[in-house]
């Protein structure tokens, strides 16, 4: 029978782990087959002498099989590549991966699909890495995309246990700029990987007392031959001083480093992994040959980007030590971890530097991590408009409370020199009054040895950081002084608690459950308010600051803070059992705002009581990052959805109009602002999917297209093999013909589901009520090609690619400028070709223009008159072959929208070498 607290620990996991093992491991089991399960292990248990809590343990798994995670997605490049993990699956242990992976299940409680799909995802990554076995020379380099606080580290970490099991035996993690994030990070690794604690030993096998934590002291645990010369305390990095105390050999078993990202750091961990290990090349350079290294750079966006303007001249010291450090290992692997990743889509592909070789370009490899279902990310918090037709919105959840009073206190802009005025705008003192009633709320459902956070972000500067601490104190006294009635205040006070729980925390709970066990009652919150209150400490986090944040000191009771800071806790720093966040930090960047929420992340059993304090203004930022941040992930998982490779894969991030930039101004030197909207627009088909299926799909989809259109108006046809017009087309049969044109994955600056979302836009404020749709035909061809019915003759467009090799048709101009102005009135014509030598004048252009410009024709154009142009591109008969079935390629001229006004992007070098920019010469085919 069960007689200690640990005991009831131990039994109720292996409980977990028995009724976990009964249900389905490939779909969510139903809540019967959950309440089965348990009852068969409560049962057996029993029968043991074990005396469990069959309601505990039935509530525990029901949130374990809860939850849900998508599997990961990714660009892949196969170059220089030889696949290996299928094979080494069975010909290598993976003791380290199950060690870390048993820890999940059982100590850390993860949920067992977020376990499977973290398997996944780590075999997804490794997969795209090199056999470390493999001999030879070897570069490879890659980027995950996660979420803000949604376990990138443990990801990592996993994926750090399956490379050492590989073997990989010099593993570097780079952790952050500041020394705590270096120290938080190190000790994850330390009780997810190394299993001991480093701050007493450089070795799991070093002579004398053991100090394991973490999967090492694991009842049964492995105990598996690893090191580490640096360690979990604040000064424990990699210097002169931790080389010299290294007193193991390099090679023969794994060595895992966490260092802070800085090139000083970087340069003596190179130095002395050389000097000990290295041997000289033609070059004379000193080379790691015998064994291979594999960097994981977390936050990978910050500091390991080379800012300058010229990505071929000297990099920066940073970037030029992460490069360094790769050329001096002959068998090298590289992956960036972020969340925000708009400066590593900037870095250019193609820069090789004479003496530290290519950037850290993701070569090989781009992948996203979906969150699981309880991750509390920015959708859910700020909500997100969805523009695709498969998907639907997200709401927003109800935790966000408006701040307007704050300016007089702490201006939006203001010197280091200020002062905040003495009295707390009332939303501050709301806010704390919110975080000690969601502490005290935990306590009643039970949360009482967990760590409670509150964030107190209202600037960058220390000083008056300092300033904004004393006077949360302050308050902070004065509250518990009051709950005393020490003052005489206590029944006010309880009643203004009283009035804030019922106002707010009732409804909010009520939206996230209809669970009444959930559902608190005043007297069992107002109960723990008193103990709540006493637990709190408020501390301030910055560079100068001897305040900690220390949650692994107090692991066994709980941690409860007020944490004020600034800079320091605006990346990678987490801030754990974060409930309540009071932020006025403005940030003139997506990446800076994304990086700065530390409020997402997971809230188990407490999300109904978190809350983030903030202004309408960066509210509203939130919201457009987020729909940025959503697009760009989108686009990485639509290309990976058709093949496509991180150097074809030509990315845009959605700009601002709120005044955001991207990313900081020297992370996208490398980045161009483009306008992107259909509005005026006349994109064209210049790229075409020649393989098997495409050709003959899409003349399919051009014959229902034709007959739909003969359903709804009459057609007019001069001659046998001249051009079809329909007129007065409603929208809908053109979105329809887009929605089932294929189009080829490179031609991504033609995007037809886009093209035919823009098209619904339009509709919805009563735009593109009706279209002319013109069959482009040729008379003098002699092979006509029969469209449902109808005669047409194809036009000649050239290739300018190797067609049979690359398996695409790429022609320099698909319209014939005529066509598209042949729908125009004359006083329109007129109109348009002064406007067009009005602009050639500007530009003092020598020759004047005979024919109006695309853009001056669609200028011209009225909102009824948009133009579809299609086109048939003969394929003749070559010395290869007969003649083949002609390719299907449209144009479309679009007026000028009153209501759909442009979006800008910034894109990369990629994006902009895309495709072949419509050049305004006349290409002319007489009918």
């Amino acid at each position: 029978m069960s007689s200690t607290p640990e005991d009831s620990l131990e039994s109720l996991a292996k409980a977990r782990r028995l009724v976990l093992a009964l249900l389905s491991q490939d779909r969510q089991p139903t809540p019967a087959e959950v309440q089965n399960a348990v009852t068969v292990i409560f049962g057996m248990l029993a029968g043991q002498g074990e005396v469990l809590d069959r309601d505990q343990l039935a509530k525990e798994i029901e949130v374990l099989t809860a939850v849900f995670q998508e599997g990961s997605s990714g660009l892949e490049s196969s170059s220089g590549h030889e696949p290996w993990l299928p094979e080494a699956k069975n010909d290598r242990s993976w003791d380290f991966w199950e060690r870390y992976r048993r820890y999940l299940e059982d100590v850390s409680n993860l949920p067992p699909l977020v376990v499977r799909r973290l398997d996944q995802s780590t075999d997804d990554v490794l997969s795209q890495l090199e056999d470390p076995r493999r001999v030879g020379s070897w570069r490879r380099t890659g980027l995950v995309i996660g979420q803000v606080q949604s376990g990138k580290t443990g990801q990592y970490i996993g994926l750090a246990a399956k490379a050492v099991d590989a073997g990989y035996q010099f593993v570097v993690i780079l952790a952050g700029i500041h020394n705590d994030l270096r120290s938080q990070t190190q000790l994850r690794v330390d009780e997810g990987l190394l299993g001991f604690d480093t701050q007493h030993q450089q070795r799991s096998n070093q002579n004398g007392k053991s100090r394991l934590m973490g999967a090492g002291r694991m009842p049964g645990a492995k105990k598996l031959d690893i090191a580490s010369p640096t360690n979990s305390s604040e000064k424990g990095d990699f210097g002169r001083q931790a080389a010299n105390a290294v007193n193991f050999p390099l090679g023969r078993f794994p060595v895992v480093l966490v260092v802070k990202k800085h090139w000083k750091i970087l340069e003596y961990l190179r130095t002395w992994v050389t000097e000990v290990q290295g041997t000289e090349d033609e070059t004379g350079n000193k080379v790691v040959r015998d064994i291979p290294l594999f960097v994981i750079d977390d936050e990978a966006d910050n500091a390991s980007i080379n800012t300058e303007r010229d990505p071929d001249a000297d990099p920066t010291r940073t970037n030029g030590a992460i490069r360094e450090l790769m050329r001096s290992f002959e068998k090298s692997a590289y992956v960036g971890y972020t969340a925000t990743p708009f400066a590593n889509i900037y870095i250019d592909p193609d820069v090789d530097h004479a003496e530290l070789g290519a950037d850290l370009f993701p070569d090989s490899f781009i992948r996203t991590l979906p969150s699981p279902t309880n991750y509390l990310g920015p959708e859910r918090v700020f909500g997100l408009q969805v523009d695709a037709d498969d998907e639907e919105d997200v709401p927003p959840l109800p935790l966000v409370r408006p701040v307007e009073d704050a300016e007089s206190w702490v201006p939006s802009k203001h010197k280091s020199s200020h002062t905040p005025s003495d009295d707390l705008p009332p939303s501050l003192r709301e806010a704390i009054a919110s975080f000690v009633l969601a502490s005290a709320a935990r306590r009643a459902r039970g949360q009482v040895k967990v760590h409670n956070s509150m964030l107190v972000h209202v600037t960058r500067f220390t000083a008056v950081q300092g300033i904004v601490k004393d006077q949360v104190d302050d308050h902070l006294r004065l509250l518990v002084d009051s709950l005393r009635d020490r003052y005489g205040q206590a029944p006010q006070r309880m009643a203004e608690l009283q009035a804030l729980w019922e106002r707010d925390f009732v409804p909010t709970t009520g939206h996230f459950t209809a669970d009444e066990a959930q559902r608190l009652t005043w007297a069992e919150v107002s109960s723990q308010l008193l103990p709540a209150l006493r637990k709190i400490v408020v501390k301030t986090v910055n560079g100068t600051s001897r305040d900690a944040l220390d949650y692994y000191e107090h692991r066994r009771a709980g941690l409860s803070v007020i944490a004020v800071g600034g800079q320091k806790l605006s990346r990678g720093l987490t801030l754990d059992g974060l409930t309540v966040s009071y932020y006025l930090r403005a940030s003139s960047t997506y990446d800076g705002l994304l990086q700065m929420g530390r409020w997402f992340g997971y809230r188990p059993g407490h999300e109904d009581l978190c809350r983030l304090y903030t202004t309408p203004d960066l509210q509203a930022k939130y919201i457009e990052v987020t729909a940025a941040t959503d697009e760009l992930r989108r686009e990485v998982e639509e290309m990976a959805a058709v093949g496509l490779t991180p150097r074809l894969f030509g990315l845009k991030v959605r700009a601002s109009s709120l005044g955001l930039a991207v990313t900081a101004a020297n992370k996208m030197r490398q980045g161009t602002k483009v306008m992107l909207s259909y509005s005026g627009e006349g994109p064209e088909t210049v790229i075409f999917n020649v393989a098997d299926g495409v050709v003959e799909n899409n003349l399919k989809v051009l014959g229902d297209f034709v007959q739909r259109l003969d359903g709804l108006t009459t057609a007019d046809q001069e001659a046998p093999g001249a051009s079809v017009v329909w007129g007065r087309v409603p929208s809908d049969p053109i979105v329809e013909f887009l929605s089932g044109y294929e189009t080829d994955r490179m031609a991504q600056r033609v995007r037809p589901r886009f093209i035919a979302k823009y098209i619904e836009q339009c509709m919805a404020v009563g735009e593109l009520p009706q279209w002319t749709v013109r069959l482009v035909g040729k008379r003098t061809t002699k092979d006509w090609q029969n469209v449902a019915g109808y005669n047409v003759g194809p036009v000649e467009r050239t290739a300018l690619n190797d067609v049979k090799a690359e398996g695409r048709y790429t022609i320099r101009r698909l319209l014939s400028p005529p066509d598209e102005y042949r729908d125009l009135d004359d006083p329109q014509v007129e109109a348009a070709k002064e406007r067009t030598r009005e602009a050639a004048a500007r530009k003092k252009r020598e020759k004047v223009p005979q024919s109006p410009s695309g853009e001056q024709i669609r200028w011209q154009r009225r909102p009824d008159q948009a133009l579809l142009l299609v086109y048939l591109i003969e394929r003749p008969a070559t010395e290869d072959g007969p003649a083949q079935s002609p390719l299907v390629g449209f144009q479309l001229s679009f007026p000028e929208s009153e209501h759909q006004s442009d979006t800008e992007y910034v894109v990369n070098s990629i994006w902009q070498k895309e495709g072949l920019d419509a050049l305004d010469d006349d290409e002319e085919d007489g009918e």
